[in-house]
């Protein structure tokens, strides 16, 4: 019997099977303040097939991540089908010129895979944030908000974030935007955590292991451990090199999951 994928209780993981083609370009190196992500690698076009497991291994979506560069901006779309018929359809373009910075972001999570159906757009130019979302009765909700935004805004470029940082890089901070169902800026503190081996038909290889601990803030953060709300950390799996590439990372399907 198949198990019902809720992501209630557990982690997912992804993992990259096939990547295209990066353009790499060497810059300064990267500062370790809650700031933009200095470029050290310029991303360019780059389709890349991706599989969705639980902990125990169970496969229960297959992915797409699509790249295309336009310029100094990059639009990458990824794109998870669930085998229960949950989809999650993540587009962003960002800037890569001097610092990585968030141009447009739109998130689609619909399906028995989420808790609420879910659909973000942010526009960091205007500060304008719509969120759509089904309540728990299951009646549909907008949330409009004007915020500022932060430069160093995270959404859907954690991974290109990482492939950025030098291996000796400290811990450091970026911005992201959650739904809870309505916006709420959170941080998220990245810290190298080692490495890790792992093997590549039969050859061994070493991976930079990065944890990612969210932070709250606020008096929410403060009481967030004691009412079982604090989101359990998410780990990053990246091979470094000349040309640094996601290998895999661990982490929940959606804010709010324990």
């Amino acid at each position: 019997m198949q198990p019902e994928v809720r992501f209630v209780r557990t982690y997912f993981v992804a993992t990259l099977l096939i990547c295209g083609c990066i353009v790499v370009q060497s810059f300064d190196a990267v500062s370790a303040s809650a700031s933009p992500v200095p470029v050290r690698y310029r991303e360019g076009l780059l389709h890349g097939f991706l599989v969705l497991s639980t902990m125990d291994g169970a496969h229960i979506a297959e992915g797409d991540l699509i790249q295309v560069p336009h310029g100094n901006q990059i639009t990458s779309r990824l794109i998870y089908h669930f085998k229960d018929g949950s989809l999650q359809d993540e587009t962003v373009v960002f800037a890569q010129r001097g610092n990585f910075r968030l141009v447009s972001y739109h998130l689609i999570q619909k399906g028995p895979a989420f808790q609420h159906a879910t659909e973000i757009t942010i526009a960091p130019s205007s500060g304008q944030v719509t969120i759509q979302y089904t309540d728990d009765d299951g009646k549909e909700k907008t949330a409009n908000e004007h915020l500022k935004l932060p430069p160093d805004l995270a959404n859907g470029m954690v991974l290109t974030l990482l492939k950025n940082l030098a291996p000796d890089a400290p811990p450091m901070e970026v911005s992201m935007l959650v739904a809870t169902p309505k916006p709420r800026l959170v941080k998220l503190a990245i810290r190298n955590a080692g490495k890790d081996p792992f093997s590549l038909a039969g050859a061994g290889r070493e991976a930079l292991h990065y944890a990612i601990k969210v932070e709250i803030g606020g008096i929410a953060g403060l009481v967030a451990p004691w009412l079982g709300k604090q989101p359990a950390d998410s780990h990053v799996w990246i091979l470094g090199g000349e040309s640094p590439t996601f290998v895999k990372s661990e982490t929940l399907s959606y804010m709010g999951g324990p």
